[in-house]
């Protein structure tokens, strides 16, 4: 018999997979005006994401996920597209969280090495096979591990990080941004201003990849909407205060985006008397965002096996293990993401890799949730009187309005995806853009050889 997660465990598998201590640098690099941000992107899109997932997993329980919900709505070819930009964009964001995380860990050995190339590449091997091995084990293992680094590597450090901030500020410390009427309302015509979109964007993804386990958890018609509500809501706050945290206590040009959030522990810890808390709290750190990974190794591992079960792929992807895993695509993104993340030892630029990859993966992601928003559409009028616990309040205006919204915050964000911050050296804007482009069009290329595959092996029956 196959183990049940709890509501608490999903609640903390949403926590752990999203809210990530590792953006918080780069949403402080916009100072004051995150504050905008943060409320805006969370109209335009976590409200619309959380409650479109919630309504789709209510209305299929039988099987969640992007995959079977664009297949229900447009078909197997779109359902391939929208599962292959949630697996492929992972595969570009992995290094990102992975250098973060190595980092980190560098402070327990000599900070200069989270800028040391080789450092990074061998570290971000180690974790992430290792994390590969967990997962093979099934759910139940993968959500108890998950509950603990959520717990004490993701929410800890989070609340301390704006415990210690609100005491640097109430206590009259030195503060980098001032936060008034002008500086929380940017000058909204300058791209510049709406380029940490991205960043905060990416860091509210992934709401719906908990679809995937609906029927790994107990009562899912009733838990899965609580579950997105609870962690919703900690999510917006938690990302917020900590990212004010940040930006009060350093100047925006000296923010490492590898290594800040341990830049501002080290100038708390200073000023505090409490370097004795770095180890500590680094390893805290690294075990939370550890955490983090687990939750998006497997989903979309998940969601990539559907499209195998239904020909897209070869046979031999479809395959599981005797805990229900597809282990087969576990360890052939494994071998991918080895791939890609040997590209730090050719960058000259650490914190310039960074954003371009973050910047990559949040734009593949968004052209998921443009499918994921129609089909939500389409759905609620063709299934319009199949049973479900949860609905999103208003009916057909509550679906248009929602989905228009979620709409408009994911086309702002692929805009905006195609400009550099003025505070990563890049060697000029149109060179940039060209990157995205054909990074975007490079990555999504490979679908139409899954639509050649299945197309030529349905002929070859013929």
């Amino acid at each position: 018999m196959i183990k049940k997660a709890s509501l608490f465990s999903l609640v903390l598998l949403i926590i752990a997979a999203i809210d990530s201590i590792r953006y918080l640098p780069a949403t402080a690099l916009f100072g004051s005006a995150l504050l905008f941000f943060f409320v805006f992107s969370a109209i335009v899109f976590l409200i619309p994401t959380s409650l479109v997932a919630a309504e789709l997993s209510a209305t299929f329980p039988e099987k969640g996920g992007v995959y079977h919900w664009v297949r229900t709505a447009f078909g197997e070819k779109s359902a391939m597209l929208a599962i292959w930009l949630q697996w492929i964009n992972t595969m570009v964001w992995y290094p990102t969280v992975l250098s973060f995380i190595a980092g980190t860990a560098a402070y327990l050995i000599h900070p200069d090495l989270a800028q040391n190339e080789s450092y990074l590449v061998i570290t971000i091997l180690v974790i992430f096979w290792g994390i590969t091995f967990i997962n093979l084990f099934g759910l139940h293992i993968s959500a108890r591990v998950n509950s603990i680094c959520a717990l004490t590597g993701t929410i800890f450090p989070m609340t301390l990080l704006v415990v210690l901030g609100c005491i640097w500020v109430f206590s009259g410390k030195p503060q980098q941004i001032t936060v008034t009427m002008d500086t929380v309302f940017p000058a909204l015509n300058q791209s510049t201003s709406w380029i940490s979109i991205i960043v905060i964007m990416a860091s509210f993804l992934g709401m719906e990849l908990a679809g995937v386990h609906v029927n790994d958890i107990r009562d899912p018609q009733r838990n899965y909407p609580k579950a997105m509500l609870f962690a919703s809501s900690f999510l917006l706050l938690s990302m917020l205060l900590g990212s004010l945290a940040i930006a009060y206590v350093l100047p925006a040009n000296q923010i490492n985006l590898v290594a800040g959030v341990m830049q501002v522990f080290s100038n708390f810890f200073d000023v505090f008397n409490m370097r004795w808390c770095i180890p500590i709290l680094t390893v805290m750190i690294v075990i939370g965002s550890i955490g983090s990974i687990i939750n998006w190794l497997i989903s979309p591992a998940k969601g990539l096996l559907h499209a195998a079960e239904f020909g897209y792929m070869p046979p031999f992807f479809a395959k599981k293990n005797r805990h229900g895993v597809p282990s087969r695509i576990l360890l052939a993104q494994a071998i991918v993401v080895s791939i890609f993340c040997t590209a730090f030892l050719l960058v000259p630029s650490i914190n310039a890799f960074y954003w371009f990859l973050t910047a990559l993966s949040t734009e593949l992601y968004m052209i998921m949730y443009v499918l994921m928003f129609l089909a939500a559409v389409r759905l609620h009028y063709r299934y319009i009187h199949r049973p479900k616990v949860f609905k999103i309040p208003g009916g057909k205006v509550g679906i248009w309005l929602t989905c228009i919204v979620g709409l408009f915050g994911c086309l702002v964000t692929i805009i905006v995806g195609f400009f550099p911050p003025d505070t990563i050296q890049i060697s000029s804007t149109g060179q940039y853009a060209r990157m995205i482009g054909f990074g975007n069009l490079l990555m999504i290329a490979p679908v139409f050889l899954f639509y050649l595959y299945k197309k030529q092996k349905l002929q070859s029956r013929v």
